[in-house]
Parts: C-alpha cells; sequence; structure tokens
C-alpha cells in the first residue's frame, strides 16, 4: 500500500488546484484520475472567462493546471478509484487494478457529468456547437441560432442568458404548448422574450454535422413528425449527475447526490474535504472548481498538521493534560484559562496544558462534544478522565 500526506480523487480544475497547494506546502500528494486530466473542463472547445487568459482552450489550460501541479512535486496517477474507506485514521483506497493508497487526508474532486440525450451526433460533436454550459460558450454564438434542449430552471433561465448573444434560441420541449418545469417567474420572462421560440410536444433525435454542429432533426411526439431545423449550437439541460456512486454512506450528500461540505470545503468526515463540480454549490465552474481545491488543500494541511500537534501533546504526552476551550471573544472563557493557566503552573509540572480556540478549531470541540465554553477536561494517555468544566473557578492539581 502506498501511502501519502493527500491523496485527491479526481484530476479535473478542483483536483489539479488542490494538487498545486498540497505539494507546494510540502505534503506527499497524489491526484487519481481515470480518464483524461482535467475532468470535464478538458472537453471545453474555448474557455474565455478564466481570468489571466484572454482565450484558451480546456485541454491547453488543463495541461498547465498538471504541469504547475507536477513541477511542485504531485503525482498523477491514472487509476479508477472502485473502493474507498473514510472510517479510519487512515483513509484507504481500492484501484480497479488492485492497487491500494491511504492518507490521513483525502479530497473528494470526482466531479460530475452532464445527462446526455444519448442521440446520434451528440457525443461526436460535444465542444464543436454540443454544449452543456450556456455561461461557458454562449458569447461563441453571436447574431447565430441557436437550439436549447430541456424546460427545468437551468434551461429556461440559461435559453434567456444565451440571447444576451444569438439572434434567435429555439426551446425544445417534451410538454405540450405553456407547460414547463421551470418556475413561474422564468417562464414568464421566457415567454415575453421576442428572441426565443418554443416548440412542443417535441424532442431532439439528430444532431446534424461534420465538423461542427449545422443542424438538428426535431420529431413531434404527438404526429410522429420530423422535422430538420438548421442551426450553429445546441444547448443540453437535461441535468447533470455527480460522480459520486461510491461516496454513499461515506459522506453526507444531498436528495442529488452532491457532496455537502462547509465553506472551508469540510465534509461530515474528519480529514475528507469535497472540491469542485461534485459539491453542492451555486455556480459550477473551471475558476470556482480551482478555488474549491485551493481551499480544500489549504485545509486539509492545517488539519494535518493540528492531528500532529495534537498526538504530540495531548494523546502521547507523558503526564496528564488540561484541555480547555476557550475562544478570544469571550470574556468568561478568557477568565476560566487564565485561572487554569495558573492551577497548571502551581502543579509544579506534573500535569500540562493545551488550549484550543474553537471558533478556529471547531472539528477538535465537536470530536470532544463541546457545545458551550469555558469547558475543560483533564485527559491521561488520550482518555478524558475528569470534566472539569463545572469546577473552573477553584481547580487545583
Amino acid at each position: 500500500m502506498k501511502e501519502y500526506d493527500l491523496l485527491i480523487i479526481g484530476g479535473g480544475p478542483a483536483g489539479l488546484a488542490a494538487g498545486v497547494y498540497g505539494a507546494r506546502a510540502k505534503l506527499k500528494t497524489a491526484i487519481l484520475e481515470k480518464g483524461a486530466v482535467g475532468g470535464l473542463a478538458f472537453t471545453t472547445r474555448e474557455i474565455v472567462n478564466y481570468p489571466g487568459f484572454k482565450a484558451t482552450t480546456g485541454p491547453d489550460l488543463m495541461k498547465s493546471m498538471a504541469d504547475h501541479a507536477k513541477e511542485f512535486g504531485a503525482e498523477i496517477i491514472k487509476e479508477q478509484v472502485l473502493d474507498i474507506d473514510l472510517s479510519k485514521e487512515m483513509k484507504t483506497i481500492t484501484t480497479k487494478k488492485g492497487n491500494k493508497y491511504a492518507a490521513r487526508a483525502v479530497i473528494l474532486a470526482p466531479g460530475s457529468q452532464p445527462r446526455l440525450l444519448n442521440i446520434p451526433g451528440e457525443r461526436r460533436l460535444r465542444g464543436s456547437g454540443v454544449s452543456y454550459c450556456a455561461t461557458c460558450d454562449a458569447d461563441f454564438y453571436q447574431d447565430l441560432t441557436v437550439v436549447i434542449v430541456g424546460n427545468g430552471d437551468a434551461a429556461i433561465e440559461e435559453a434567456v442568458y444565451i440571447t444576451k448573444y444569438a439572434s434567435k434560441v429555439i426551446v425544445i420541449v417534451i410538454h405540450d404548448e405553456g407547460i414547463v418545469d421551470c418556475n413561474k417567474a422564468s417562464a414568464e420572462k421566457a415567454f415575453r422574450n421576442e428572441k426565443i421560440e418554443f416548440v412542443w410536444n417535441s424532442v431532439l433525435t439528430e444532431i446534424k454535422g461534420e465538423e461542427a454542429v449545422e443542424g438538428v432533426v426535431i420529431k413531434n411526439l404527438k404526429t410522429g413528425n420530423l422535422t430538420d431545423l438548421k442551426t450553429e449550437g445546441v444547448f443540453i439541460y437535461v441535468g447533470m449527475i455527480p460522480e459520486t456512486g461510491l461516496l454513499k454512506d461515506k459522506v453526507d450528500l444531498d436528495a442529488r447526490g452532491y457532496i455537502a461540505a462547509n465553506e472551508l470545503m469540510e465534509t461530515s468526515v474528519d480529514g475528507v474535504y469535497a472540491a469542485g463540480d461534485a459539491r453542492m454549490k451555486h455556480l459550477r465552474q473551471v475558476v470556482t472548481a480551482a478555488s474549491d481545491g485551493a481551499i480544500a488543500a489549504v485545509n486539509a494541511e492545517k488539519y494535518l498538521l493540528e492531528e500532529d500537534d495534537f498526538k504530540d501533546n495531548v494523546q502521547n504526552a507523558k503526564k496528564p493534560v488540561v484541555l480547555a476551550f476557550w475562544s478570544p471573544m469571550d470574556e468568561n472563557s478568557i477568565s476560566a484559562l487564565a485561572k487554569l493557566e495558573q492551577a497548571v503552573a502551581e502543579s509544579a509540572g506534573r500535569v500540562g496544558l493545551v488550549k484550543v480556540d474553537i471558533s478556529r478549531k471547531k472539528r477538535l470541540a465537536q470530536r470532544y462534544n463541546v457545545t458551550n465554553i469555558p469547558a475543560a477536561m483533564l485527559l491521561e494517555d488520550g482518555t478524558v478522565i475528569r470534566d472539569l468544566s463545572e469546577e473552573l473557578s477553584v481547580v487545583s492539581f
């Protein structure tokens, strides 16, 4: 089993950014990626909204990120993860090749995939007129005609957004006339937009084109008639699927399968972080994925440092230790801490003191079920032997 300080599952922009920050912090870092390095971003034909790059391609930007991570020492390993065990301090990952990897800190950045129509031409022309992201690609269709497939919130809101660029936006809707699945406000806004045209009771059956999209075939579900329509772009919004199947019952997921994580990218499991499109979030873009990865890696590093410090000064201490929970923003805890410091000093070295600022180390407070401060406990060999919280005013050892 290969052991690392930090293991990153997923080599998209989130995973690569995490690799840069992890390796630069001198953590032994590995990124596990089953496919092309860069993930979904690798399939993007052109990127014009990544800060500092006026125009680049998905493959070029992802290669730059990968090279950057490798220059700092991160390993990029082409492996498909089959199983992951996050239940112990040392997390383990098993791959399809039968290899095992272990680390105390793990960043989950598996990404997500757009739900496909699975019709002729869709996969072949993906990135060449077939898109799943208006924010990424709408400006390529200035004064052109595009087709939108879908009628949920994302589809209708993105249709309105694309009208800033396209001359006409044709929305293909599976329902009867006037019925859409999006919220009422978005629907009314779209119905009033002169650039948007709706095709009802219909589905897309084919996307045509050689090097790029040139047209589509639309099928009317009531009559069965097929209609050819010329268009330069097809935006498909029938849902996204987070690549989190392996994480069920391993970390908290929402109802759609996205990973629940806070602003520090912490998941429900100590030492496990989430980043990128598989995380519950508002905006899924290359720049936000990279931001997630950086935040996750920085906090993973802090977690490892804090765990090492805790082991050295509490769990492996050669004498009893007082664990004191306080906050510099709380007057009562400041006063209680002063009394604890005096009591420990009067013990003539028989007892040690470790102070925990819960505003910075909430995980440690949760570990010891501390919900109110001031709080303190006496530990020996890492085990709590006495709760001091109720006697902080007259503590002695």
